[in-house]
């Protein structure tokens, strides 16, 4: 191995010291099957090595030797890191696509970094890959353009947080091909389906009321009774089911109570918030999870009033409705005078109402 090493370093020293393009390419063909042939068995130090001699031979070659470099390497799991991120923050896109849509040695932080300052297509390539953590997608929805945001809700490996899906449901309103890439994932939390469809909707209405007025208030009805339909449709995943049936049963045996409210609402536990509050306030489930995704603030806190409950609650309550409603934390605080105003009686009879309304429409679960 000593002799390989001096051998690199010599061979290197020559190329970079040749004023001739094609010795610079044929020494960094040779270096990098040098280390391709033994890449499993090297150590850091070594690998080390490699990566410095092929990361300034890489600055001395042409955008097509670059690309045709980085198609071999990126094949490589445990090809040199410096020289991967010196590849995939190329300008060229042809240099650093293949290499942010498929090599392995890129963390999320690498990532992150390309999509903050990169192209759209730098991103694009970056949605391609078979992973893309919550950090990453994060950017891309935020950045991307049109075809960036479309690709990465077609990734069946990439994750997103709420945030992410909450700009996705966003970028969705006048998008259909991406509403129905978003509405295609299996694992999208219940309350941003809830929330695109109903955003959708909105979309489809206003157009569908401009091209026939007269029809209006039949298209109104229609979406209504799609929405309804929607609702149902989606309460019959496995986590749902597994959460209504649990806090009906801290129902059951008198323990579901403010302390449990808030906590399943500050742990984001959308599906148990629901139940609860439709339990606690003898409300239709459909009625509250309307009020959690698209529903004013104010009646949030008519809810939370009306059971007794303190600020801390509301505000749980509040910051879970958030996560779709798109509310920052200081219009929350907002909120604090408000709730602080509120009557009990006054929240309690306009609980009454939605409950009796609720009657008058149908039965509801």
């Amino acid at each position: 191995m000593a002799e390989a090493q001096q051998s690199l370093i010599e061979e290197f020293e020559e190329a970079i010291a040749s004023k001739d393009h094609g010795d610079r390419v044929d020494a960094l063909g040779r270096i990098t099957a040098l280390f391709a042939a033994g890449a499993t068995s090297y150590n850091d130090e070594q690998i080390a090595l490699f990566d410095d001699v092929m990361t300034r031979l890489v600055e001395q070659i042409d955008v097509t030797m670059r690309a045709a470099f980085g198609k071999k390497l990126v094949a490589l799991p445990d090809a040199p890191p410096k020289t991967i991120r010196t590849l995939a923050s190329d300008d060229a896109i042809a240099v650093a696509g293949p290499v942010l849509a498929r090599s392995q040695r890129l963390d999320d932080a690498a990532l992150v970094e390309t999509a903050h300052t990169k192209s759209q297509d730098h991103l694009l390539a970056i949605s391609q890959r078979r992973n893309l953590g919550e950090a990453v997608t994060d950017v891309l929805v935020e950045r991307g353009n049109q075809q960036v945001a479309l690709s990465t809700a077609k990734n069946p490996g990439a994750k997103f947080s709420d945030a992410g899906y909450d700009k996705l449901v966003t970028r969705s309103k006048n998008d259909l091909e991406l509403a129905a890439s978003v509405w295609a994932r299996p694992e999208i939390p219940r309350q941003h389906v809830l929330k695109l469809f109903a955003d959708a909707s909105a979309a489809v209405r206003v157009k569908l009321e401009a091209a026939d007025p007269s029809k209006a208030s039949q298209v109104r009805d229609m979406i209504a009774h799609a929405a309804g339909q929607l609702q149902t449709a989606t309460r019959q995943s496995v986590d749902y089911t597994s959460a209504r049936a649990f806090v009906e049963t801290l129902h059951k045996v008198g323990k579901l109570d403010e302390k449990q409210l808030c906590a399943f609402a500050g742990s984001s536990m959308f599906d148990a918030t629901v139940v609860a509050l439709a339990l606690m306030c003898d409300l239709p489930i459909g009625l509250i999870e309307h009020i959690l995704v698209e529903g004013k603030a104010e009646r949030v806190l008519v809810l939370a009033k009306g059971l007794g409950a303190s600020w801390d609650t509301a505000k749980a309550l509040l910051a879970l409705k958030a996560q779709t409603a798109g509310r920052s934390p200081q219009e929350i605080e907002q909120c604090a005078a408000q709730f602080a105003k509120l009557h009990p009686e006054t929240a309690k009879k306009a609980i009454h109402y939605y409950r009796q309304r609720a009657l008058t429409a149908g039965p509801a679960s």
